[in-house]
């Protein structure tokens, strides 16, 4: 079992600290920064904004308390069957590591099957946890086919995602309509450029392009 399917180093920081001292050292981090951008964090409109905040993160960044293991473990199922399963459209809200601004968009899945399938819900539900984190959609990506191939073991997972990003929007060049598309290529989605194409034509509708 590699790094991916442990909860790993993060997952036990996140253990060794109860809810209430985390909720309540976030609280206090929000009370900072609203005074130190020039607000008054006693006026009525911002005093249970800290509290908001800190109840927020533990929903949007909730994929650091997840345990692959238990996400996967229970829906893996053998069969005979080595034809390509695509999942499209899987829409997400993550949150860009760089300056805690959300990025959001389509996530589309697809593996060709050596022994074993995954039932349908889990695929949405990986790219969520992986989602519900600070991320860069690079690694993202990444992770989200590296995870797969580790549970499956297929012959080949490809995962392309294409995001509107804030950090870009709203600040630096503030280009509102960009959207950045990124894809990892395993097994025999890297090697055949029949079954790339194949999986490529399927997303044809949505105008992605590699």
């Amino acid at each position: 079992m590699n790094k991916i399917m442990k909860k790993g180093q993060t997952g036990d920081l996140l253990t060794s600290r109860s809810y209430g001292e985390r909720k309540a050292a976030i609280e206090a981090a929000v009370q900072e920064i609203l005074f130190n951008v020039g607000e008054e964090p006693a006026r009525e409109g911002l005093q249970r904004t800290p509290e908001r905040v800190a109840r927020m993160y533990d929903e949007i960044l909730a994929g650091y308390s997840v345990d692959p293991v238990a996400l996967v473990n229970d829906a893996l199922f053998n069969v005979e069957y080595d034809e390509m399963v695509v999942v499209k459209d899987i829409e997400f809200f993550s949150m860009c590591e760089h300056h805690m601004l959300p990025f959001f968009g389509r996530a589309n899945v697809a593996y060709v099957p050596s022994h074993k399938v995954i039932g349908l819900s889990k695929i949405p539900r990986i790219v969520e946890m992986f989602a519900r984190r600070l991320q860069v959609q690079e690694r993202m990506t990444r992770q989200i086919a590296e995870l797969i191939e580790e549970v499956l073991e297929p012959q080949g997972v490809a995962v392309v995602i294409e995001a509107s990003h804030l950090c870009s929007m709203m600040r630096g060049v503030k280009k509102e309509h960009a959207r950045m598309v990124t894809s990892t290529m395993l097994g025999c989605f890297r090697k055949s450029d029949k079954t790339r194409n194949e999986f490529l034509h399927h997303l044809d509708s949505q105008n992605v392009s590699i």
